[in-house]
């Protein structure tokens, strides 16, 4: 309902200022604060994960978001437009603030420093209302290992467990036109440690270590003295020889030669 006509005599204003008045806060409230620039579309939809079952859904550097299809088919959004992912941290999304040209989009090498970047770079081609059965489509987030992080739009890994919220953001060569609303949290795997297990041990558990302990003891005495045993025999077989000398004895046999008297002889 037009209400210009109420606005306009309690304001003391014509019809036609009154006109022009509601046109003016009509444009003000399409503008963002401080900046004199049209506020960009808000589209009413939420990124999701992928379906639990996806193997890789979660990773400790990437996560898996359906595809938002057909979320970009408003009259504002043109095919040449471009649809950009962006990835935060959950306490980056309140000073988040949409890039006015391309050389303003941050990359995940700025990521420490401002808490969130683009990457994902398409258009609403990528994203039709119609799919295809059988087919799974998905966006992988952080899968690129070979990418330099300081290029814009590299799908790098992502540098923590989180948590992360994203969002999906249209752009022209004029600054942003349309945004989806933010995600929930998302929390990446974490690498888990091995811990000893707490409290103090069982009686009877104590008494097993013990026992075990007590055999292991006695087996690696008997094997200690069978080598000892047998080291010892092998060193007395052994015969230890040096040097000989050698004699030689001669043997001499005496002959009694006994004379023959001789003939006559009295």
């Amino acid at each position: 309902m037009d209400n210009s006509w109420r606005l306009g005599p309690a304001m003391g204003l014509s019809a036609g200022q009154s006109q022009l008045l509601m046109s003016l806060l009509l444009l003000l409230t399409h503008v963002q604060p401080g900046t004199g620039v049209a506020a960009p579309e808000h589209i009413n939809y939420v990124p999701q994960l992928s379906n639990d079952t996806l193997a890789g859904r979660l990773t400790q550097s990437t996560f898996t978001l359906e595809q938002p299809l057909g979320q970009f088919h408003s009259h504002n959004i043109s095919d040449l437009d471009t649809i950009w992912l962006v990835v935060a941290l959950s306490n980056a999304t309140q000073s988040f603030t949409a890039p006015r040209t391309n050389q303003d989009i941050p990359a995940p090498a700025n990521f420490s420093q401002r808490g969130y970047y683009l990457t994902l770079r398409a258009n609403r081609g990528l994203y039709p209302s119609d799919q295809a059965r059988g087919q799974l489509r998905v966006l992988r987030v952080g899968n690129d290992t070979h990418c330099q992080p300081t290029k814009i739009g590299c799908n790098h890994p992502l540098p923590g467990p989180g948590p992360y919220r994203m969002k999906f953001l249209v752009m022209n060569d004029e600054g942003p036109v349309a945004e989806t609303k933010w995600s929930s949290d998302t929390h990446l795997q974490q690498a888990q440690a091995l811990r000893a297990v707490p409290g103090p041990q069982s009686p009877g558990t104590v008494v097993i270590i013990a026992i075990l302990s007590i055999l292991l003891a006695v087996l690696l005495t008997a094997l200690l003295a069978v080598l000892i045993y047998t080291c010892f025999n092998s060193c007395r077989s052994t015969s230890l020889s040096g040097p000989e000398e050698t004699g030689s004895v001669r043997r001499y046999t005496t002959h009694h030669t006994f004379s023959t008297p001789a003939e006559g002889a009295s």
